[in-house]
């Protein structure tokens, strides 16, 4: 397997469109890193630059030891995963799986040895004498990464190759994915839109906006220590709930004054603080760090905050409440025992230990 890594890489297109802008990342050996951001973001091209199917207007391209910028797909030694499955479709699963390989000219041999061997890793030897309209999605997904896997190349590319398929299927595919590459110990880099895949198979993430990257770490830390609003926004189901007010300070201790409420800050936020007491911040609360209060044993006065429930969504073993402070909405995560009640008034108690901020004009973490 290989490291793959972009040095200040640019991509422009005709009428000076900056898809991908001064990109800068490392790939390990043997790693699982996803590319996530939303549509337009640039992580597919990202992707197709890897693969020479893109050519970088600026910056450098390496696998391995090797500079790739002006080598051509077929001689990176590279293995790409379509949405579309790219399929032939007068070919049977065999044959899409070996044709690569009898393009190089492989021994029949190999050919068949590589072949079956990917299809019992990927439960195929029963379908590798149909064709692609004789199989289902998740199946013709399969065959897709069978006929990566029969070339064995240092690098696997995907490039979003569940979006096509059904929230169930979509599960079962992400797990056989994880699977695949526990088995394989082969580096992988991985596009998608959606957060829960990226957080579910990588080993790292790059988030991406607008052609920027905007963090480079674990899933944990990218949802326990976003560096900055549209991280914490995008990465985490339901969305980081953003309230915004000032920082004031009383009889030695800080507050989050929201206009309608005010809780205490705890201490350990205090120093990171001192710069924006008495200034509009964002303040960011994940929905399960917002409890409801008859489900707390101990609740500081300080923390709690009274709201009015708006929308209520049963999920079984949890609940999604909607709730209003009179000036923000945002959505707390409880426990399925709950039993909200549209236009109640709620208490709910913030973990405050667990609270971000951002600064409203930059919108960096503060903390």
């Amino acid at each position: 397997m290989a490291q793959v890594s972009l040095q200040n890489v640019k991509k422009i297109f005709p009428g000076d469109v900056v898809a991908v802008d001064s990109v800068s990342f490392g790939v390990e050996s043997k790693e699982f890193m996803v590319l996530v951001g939303p549509s337009g973001c640039g992580k597919s091209t990202i992707l197709r630059l890897i693969a020479g199917l893109e050519t970088a207007s600026e910056g450098n391209i390496y696998i391995g030891d090797r500079r790739v910028n002006s080598i051509p797909p077929k001689d990176r030694d590279i293995a790409m995963v379509f949405q579309n499955y790219a399929l032939y479709p007068h070919m049977t699963v065999y044959g899409n799986m070996a044709f690569g390989l009898k393009l190089k000219k492989y021994p029949p041999e190999e050919i068949n040895s590589r072949v079956k061997e990917a299809a019992a890793i990927l439960g195929l030897e029963r379908l590798l004498n149909r064709k692609p309209k004789e199989l289902s999605g998740g199946q013709r997904q399969r065959v897709a990464v069978g006929r990566a896997i029969v070339r064995k190349p240092k690098v696997f590319l995907f490039d979003e190759p569940l979006s096509n398929l059904d929230a169930k299927l979509r599960v079962t595919m992400r797990t056989e994915l994880h699977r695949l590459h526990i088995r394989l110990q082969c580096t992988m880099i991985y596009v998608t839109h959606d957060q829960t895949e990226a957080m579910t198979l990588g080993d790292r993430i790059v988030v991406i906006k607008d052609g920027i990257i905007q963090q480079v770490d674990t899933p944990t830390n990218v949802y326990n220590k976003p560096v900055n609003k549209f991280v914490a926004s995008f990465i985490g189901a339901p969305p980081m709930n953003f309230l915004e007010g000032r920082i004031v300070s009383k009889a030695g201790r800080l507050y989050f004054d929201e206009g309608n409420f005010r809780i205490k800050i705890v201490e350990d936020m205090y120093d990171a603080l001192a710069d924006h007491v008495n200034v509009r911040v964002m303040m960011g609360v994940r929905s399960e760090d917002i409890y409801d209060k008859l489900f707390v044993s101990e609740a500081p006065p300080e923390n709690i905050v009274t709201v009015t429930c708006e929308v209520v969504e049963h999920l079984g073993s949890e609940v999604y409440i909607h709730m209003s402070t009179g000036k923000h909405i945002f959505i707390a995560r409880v426990s399925g025992d709950a039993d909200p009640q549209i236009n109640q008034d709620i208490d709910m108690v913030f973990d405050m230990s667990k609270i971000h901020f951002f600064d409203k004009a930059t919108e960096t973490t503060i903390i």
